[in-house]
C-alpha cells in the first residue's frame, strides 16, 4: 500500500524546504507535476524502514488578489483527501496567524492524523515561543528547522507510527498491474472488457475509498492483479481538478504495482500528463507498458 504524506499550510512558511528536505535521502521524484494552474511536487522518502510518497501543497490562501487562489485551494483539499497523514506546517517566528487559522478550519473538517510542525526555530528564544501553537487547538506541535534538518528525525519518528499497514502482506504473491493515464482516454472501457468477458475472475477486493479497486485476474494459465484506477470517486471539486487528482491517483496505483499499463489516447498523442505519469512510474522503477487507445 502506498503511504502518502501532504503537506500543507499558508504561503511561505517553509513547506518545500521540508519536501526538499525529507526526500534528499533518495532519488526524488523531482519532475514538475502541474495542475491545473501552478506546479507541484511528488517526491519519494524511507524513514524506519517505510517508503513513502510525499506531496508539495501550494500556499493556503483566501481573501487574495492571487487569480490561481481558488485552484490553489481545490488542490490543497485534494492531497488532503488522498493522504494519509497530513503535515500542518507554521512558522515559529510569525506565530499564529489569521491564514494559520483558517487552515485548521480546514483540517477539522478531516479524520485525518494530522500533525502540526512549528518551523523555523532556530534558536532557544523561538524554541520557547513555539508553545503557542498548543493554542491551535491540533495537539503537539514538533519543532524542526527544514533549512538545518533540526528535530526532523523526531518528527519522522512520529510520523511512521500512523502509517497504514499493508494488506498484501498476508496475500498470495502475485503480480499487479495497474492501467494509469489521463482522464478519458478510454481505462474504464479497457478494463470492462478484460473483466466484462471474461469468467475467471476470481475475486474482487474493495480497499478504501483512497485506494484502487483489485481484480484478480487469470489470463493463458496466469493469475494477476489489475489495479483500476478508474472508478474514482464522483465530487465536484475532482470534476473541477481532473487533472491534478488524476496525476495523485496515479501516484498510489504506481507504487502498489509491478508493472504499469500507460493509456494513451491515439487522437491526441503522447501529451504532457503523459509524461508526467510516465516519470512517476520510470522514478518508482515499475515496468511499463505503452498501450495507444482509438487507434480507429
Amino acid at each position: 500500500m502506498s503511504n502518502i504524506v501532504a503537506i500543507v499550510g499558508r504561503p511561505n512558511v517553509g513547506k518545500s524546504t521540508l519536501f526538499n528536505r525529507l526526500t534528499e535521502s533518495r532519488q526524488a521524484i523531482t519532475d514538475e507535476v502541474s495542475g491545473v494552474t501552478r506546479d507541484r511536487h511528488y517526491g519519494k522518502s524511507e524513514w524506519g524502514g517505510k517508503e513513502f510518497s510525499v506531496i508539495d501543497t501550494g500556499g493556503y490562501i483566501t481573501g487574495s488578489e492571487d487569480v490561481f487562489e481558488g485552484e490553489i485551494r481545490k488542490q490543497v483539499e485534494l492531497a488532503i483527501d488522498e493522504a494519509n497523514v497530513i503535515l500542518f506546517i507554521v512558522d515559529a517566528k510569525d506565530g499564529i496567524t489569521e491564514m494559520d487559522t483558517a487552515v485548521v478550519q480546514l483540517l477539522r473538517k478531516t479524520a485525518k492524523k494530522t500533525l502540526v510542525v512549528a518551523n523555523k526555530t532556530d534558536n532557544s528564544t523561538l524554541l520557547e515561543e513555539a508553545v503557542e501553537f498548543y493554542n491551535l487547538g491540533m495537539g503537539d506541535y514538533f519543532p524542526i528547522s527544514s533549512m538545518s534538518g533540526s528535530g526532523t528525525g523526531d518528527l519522522l519518528d512520529e510520523l511512521i507510527l500512523h502509517f497504514e499497514e499493508d494488506p498484501d502482506k498476508e496475500e498470495i504473491d502475485l503480480p499487479k498491474f495497474a492501467i494509469v493515464g489521463r482522464p478519458n482516454v478510454g481505462k474504464s472501457s479497457f478494463v470492462n472488457a478484460l473483466i466484462g468477458k471474461d469468467q475467471n475472475i476470481v475475486t474482487d477486493i474493495a480497499g478504501t475509498t483512497r485506494d484502487s479497486l483489485n481484480t484478480r485476474f487469470n489470463k493463458f494459465g496466469f493469475d494477476f492483479y489489475l489495479i483500476d484506477t478508474a472508478g474514482v470517486r464522483k465530487k465536484k471539486k475532482v470534476h473541477e481538478n481532473l487533472e491534478f487528482y488524476s496525476v495523485m491517483r496515479a501516484v498510489r496505483a504506481i507504487e502498489h504495482s509491478d508493472v504499469c499499463i500507460l493509456m494513451i489516447d491515439a487522437t491526441r498523442g503522447f501529451e504532457t500528463q503523459d509524461q508526467r505519469i510516465f516519470h512517476i512510474a520510470d522514478k518508482n522503477k515499475k515496468g511499463i507498458v505503452i498501450l495507444v487507445n482509438k487507434w480507429d
